[in-house]
């Protein structure tokens, strides 16, 4: 308290009456060495900074702690973490609002009846279109993700939104992956996906499509979180003012970001790609 008033210009002296501090008192608090502890929150402080920064100002507590203890080896408490965090006032973007899930909802053509975890990949791939303004127009991107490991394997960007945009997107991932046939490709009811072009590329593939129920977010759930993420991460932080500069932001967030740095909770903290190469590792192993 009185380093603060000390700070804002009022004299030692006064604030120490006014406390009732004693100013020799005062001044061997002041001069005492820093403790062991104190030092180490210090540089704990100074990893959480770092590591922020390098999440592009996006992680909370949870994943600051993830990087910590899992990349760095630093044992650490997720709750020190968090109260380090709030001292320093650093702060995680917020996440999407909770909602109550709806249950039993299925059409006949739904593969996938909500349950979207897998044990190994290319066993199910989701796919959907977001878009985004620019002062020059809208740019629109189709992905495809692997539910397996939240990976995105194939993605597409234009200026329009028709059949071409989910098509590039899913040839990508078809050319990425090489899937083996009886594998599902997810999607909801959007006249691009359930165009013929498009399901043709998914049976040419040997994969099977599925589709959700009509005008339910919840059907492509998975999907639908992706794209809140790179909304909340990315998308909304700023003004764009050209299609280009926000279609290589879209590149380098999915490729460099998401794919490779972004630590994901329903995977144990770790990022899509290490997932993968940890899983491969094991079965090797195994």
């Amino acid at each position: 308290m009185i380093d603060r008033l000390v700070d804002a210009g009022i004299p030692v002296k006064k604030c120490c009456r006014v406390l009732g501090v004693s100013s020799p008192g005062y001044y061997r608090y002041k001069n005492r060495p820093t403790s062991a502890t104190q030092l180490r929150r210090e540089w704990l402080t100074g990893l959480i900074r770092e590591v922020h920064v390098a999440s592009r100002g996006t992680y909370g507590y949870r994943r600051i702690h993830a990087e910590l203890t899992m990349a760095m080896n630093v044992q650490v408490s997720s709750r020190l973490i968090s109260v380090l965090m709030t001292q320093a006032g650093i702060y995680g973007l917020p996440g999407p609002a909770r909602v109550k899930r709806l249950r039993g909802v299925v059409t006949s053509e739904d593969l996938v009846n909500r349950k979207f975890h897998r044990l190994a990949p290319n066993e199910l791939w989701v796919t959907d279109i977001t878009e985004h303004p620019t002062r020059e127009g809208k740019v629109f991107c189709a992905a495809v993700l692997d539910a397996y490991s939240r990976r995105i394997v194939g993605w597409s960007i234009d200026t329009r939104q028709d059949s071409a945009l989910v098509i590039n997107a899913l040839d990508m991932a078809i050319r990425n992956r090489r899937p083996a046939p009886g594998g599902i490709v997810h999607a909801d009811h959007g006249v691009q996906f359930t165009s013929w072009a498009f399901g043709d590329k998914i049976r040419a593939a040997g994969l099977m499509p599925s589709f959700g129920s009509v005008g339910d977010g919840f059907d492509n759930a998975m999907m639908e979180s992706f794209w809140s993420s790179m909304q909340i991460e990315l998308l909304n932080r700023k003004k764009w003012k050209t299609r280009v500069e926000l279609a290589n932001a879209i590149f380098e967030y999915i490729e460099i970001f998401y794919n490779r740095q972004r630590r994901h909770s329903s995977i144990g903290y770790r990022t899509p790609i290490e997932y993968e190469l940890r899983s491969e590792t094991t079965t090797v192993t195994a």
